[in-house]
């Protein structure tokens, strides 16, 4: 007895229309998949960048001003420890406040930006502590500035690379402003060490 198959679902279904339809689903898939690795990617880039150029930018403009103004390594080193502790969370809660305000984000991608920028900032900003511990506090600020500088080059050029613009009119930009906070900073703590020490 001959058998003849007939399609249940489908009464148009032949072997071309279901090629499409899997090469269909797997296109989806494969959106999916890239929005998923995509949003994954932005959410911890975003708390990374911020948190490493806050780390940079604010933990260099506090001990060039407390140099200027105090000249102590103890006083230094706990400007650190407040910037690594409390303005990480600070940044952390504030990153965590503008992904929820955009409305286009999950609570998993928010929670990845808000905990990636505070791990970001807390860690970067100790890393400042060892040059003042080891060295002398002239030289130590010399040490970080450097080091700032180096890490947010790296950081300026990878991000230009990922946009696909010139590496050094961003590096360029990054680190003029860069300069600017640390010498606004360096003379402020001085103004204010002549200040207070007339009184």
């Amino acid at each position: 007895m001959e058998i003849h198959w007939k399609p249940i679902l489908n009464p148009d279904f032949s072997p071309e229309t279901s090629h499409h339809s899997v090469r269909g689903m797997v296109f989806l898939s494969g959106v999916y998949y890239d929005r998923i690795k995509y949003m994954l990617k932005h959410s911890l880039k975003t708390g990374f960048s911020f948190g490493l150029t806050s780390g940079i930018i604010t933990t260099l403009g506090l001990i060039v001003g407390l140099h200027s103004g105090t000249h102590s390594k103890a006083v230094v080193i706990g400007g650190i420890l407040i910037i690594a502790i409390a303005d990480a969370f600070s940044d952390a809660l504030g990153i965590h406040v503008s992904e929820e305000s955009e409305a286009l984000h999950t609570k998993k991608e928010i929670w990845e930006s808000t905990l990636s920028t505070f791990l970001t900032k807390f860690i970067f900003a100790l890393t400042f502590v060892i040059p003042v511990l080891l060295l002398k506090l002239s030289t130590a600020i010399l040490v970080s500035v450097i080091w700032g500088m180096f890490l947010l080059s790296i950081l300026s050029f990878y991000l230009a690379k990922d946009q696909k613009i010139k590496p050094w009119s961003v590096i360029g930009e990054h680190l003029i402003i860069a300069l600017i906070v640390i010498t606004l900073t360096h003379y402020l703590g001085d103004w204010l060490s002549l200040i207070f020490a007339s009184k």
